[in-house]
């Protein structure tokens, strides 16, 4: 009797150690199904990402050599012919005291002045002058122009040593700064905008635009696909991500809108 117990208790104990053997086994199976089916879903989601950025950069790519195209056709057809008008009208053989003397003058102000827009312009369509000059420069120049124009005033801002970022990303930021600037013309109703570029000694780059205007709804704006400001915004997320730049907006209705994109310097070796 106390064998068959002694025999009871050693295949309960035998059962007991293969029934944890086998809940383990399955556990670990379990486990490891479900490690492997998170590698899998997070390669299908940086495999998705991959693409979703080599598609977007490619149609930057092919959004730049538009903008290059049309400024070169603008420089070579319109602007020549803007030139042959100017020298035509120069080479009239007007007195100052004959009546036409005055009008023609004003319209060879205005052909300058054409001209003029039309040079800035085309040089700001080219992705190679941006490079060349520098990201800083090709800023100044925006923000003189706009000064020029008069449409509201400007205070622009530089402040530590300048980096020379390479192409790419000289072009992108420009690009950034172009489309925030045109959205503070086209929707902002502001008087004031404050540009400041900073270049901080911990490898920080900054770009900040503060305007006193109407504000808006940023997350609403950014998700419309019916709305030309809302493409404009997705337009510049897309050009952060691009670059790892940071891109905070933000945006009080009746309190303006300020936008900072920040990027890290490379590290100096």
């Amino acid at each position: 009797m106390k064998n068959q117990e002694q025999e009871l208790l050693v295949m309960l104990l035998a059962g007991g150690i293969l029934a944890i053997a086998v809940v383990t086994f399955i556990v670990i199976i379990v486990l490891q199904y479900q490690r492997r089916q998170h590698r899998h879903e997070k390669e299908l989601t940086r495999m998705k990402d991959q693409y979703e950025q080599e598609v977007l950069r490619s149609q930057l790519e092919i959004q730049e050599e538009t903008f290059k195209m049309i400024g070169q056709e603008l420089h070579d057809n319109i602007g020549q012919v803007l030139s042959v008008v100017k020298l035509s009208l120069s080479m009239l053989p007007i007195r100052k005291d004959h009546e036409a003397y005055e009008p023609i003058f004003t319209s060879r102000q205005i052909l300058n002045k054409a001209a003029q827009d039309l040079s800035d312009l085309t040089k700001s369509m080219h992705n190679d002058r941006i490079a060349q000059i520098g990201l800083v420069e090709a800023i100044r120049h925006e923000v003189e122009n706009m000064r020029k124009s008069g449409v509201l005033h400007v205070e622009f801002e530089t402040v530590g040593s300048e980096y020379h970022f390479d192409g790419q990303k000289s072009t992108f930021l420009f690009r950034m700064f172009q489309e925030m600037l045109n959205n503070t013309l086209k929707h902002s109703k502001a008087s004031q905008l404050d540009v400041r570029l900073l270049f901080s000694d911990d490898n920080k780059f900054s770009l900040i635009l503060a305007d006193n205007g109407v504000g808006f709804d940023v997350e609403a704006k950014r998700n419309s696909v019916s709305s030309s400001s809302g493409v404009g915004l997705k337009s510049i997320f897309n050009r952060a991500k691009l670059i790892g730049a940071d891109l905070d907006m933000k945006s009080i209705p009746g309190k303006g809108t300020t936008v900072t994109i920040q990027l890290s310097l490379p590290q100096e070796s």
